[in-house]
């Protein structure tokens, strides 16, 4: 890991660790866990959003207005608003994603549940997500949540990552070793 993205999660880690205090303290964790998803969908899913939060060249007070207003906009859990506006102030909103992940973990480890990254070449069906989810709790003895997305280029199959494990069974990669394996034949 690279020193700005350690120091980067380091800062994450302060920040979560206390909202996630601050929310299991007052009761309200259900709540912080669908604020989470709602703004991460939102940063994934707006460019200016995501320039805002990196911006270098707004003032503490713009970040600090941007982000109150839009976790207001949002009805967002009052720790999850004041959690980021307190970073606008010290110029730490450039970590809001490494927090909303941060965040999502400590509620799954709460929950005795992990967090299992799928990309697939097509969406998963209800059923194979179903599925795929039983087979890794019997593999991992946890209850598991999948985040599915979908990458075409993987032609087929899946790349599954829980933890620090990665499986990869995509055609992409078979395809690859393939043309690895024919360059040292030849």
């Amino acid at each position: 890991m690279s020193e700005p993205a350690s120091i980067s999660s380091g800062i994450a880690e302060r920040y979560a660790t206390a909202i996630f205090g601050i929310s299991l303290e007052d009761g309200t964790l259900e709540k912080l866990e669908a604020d989470i998803a709602d703004l991460s969908a939102a940063l994934k899913g707006s460019d200016e959003f995501q320039s805002f939060v990196a911006s270098p060249i707004l003032s503490r007070a713009d970040l600090k207005a941007g982000i109150t207003a839009i976790a207001e906009k949002m009805g967002l859990n009052t720790v999850l608003c004041n959690g980021p506006a307190v970073m606008a102030d010290k110029r730490r909103l450039f970590v809001l994603p490494q927090l909303l992940d941060q965040l999502r973990g400590m509620i799954a480890d709460h929950k005795g549940e992990v967090s299992a990254e799928v990309v697939s070449a097509k969406a998963l069906t209800k059923a194979q997500a179903e599925k795929l989810a039983a087979t890794l709790k019997a593999s991992v003895g946890k209850d598991v949540n999948i985040n599915a997305t979908v990458d075409e280029s993987l032609i087929g199959g899946l790349v599954v990552k829980v933890g620090s494990k990665m499986i990869d069974t995509s055609i992409r990669s078979r395809l690859n070793s393939l043309q690895n394996a024919m360059k040292e034949v030849g």
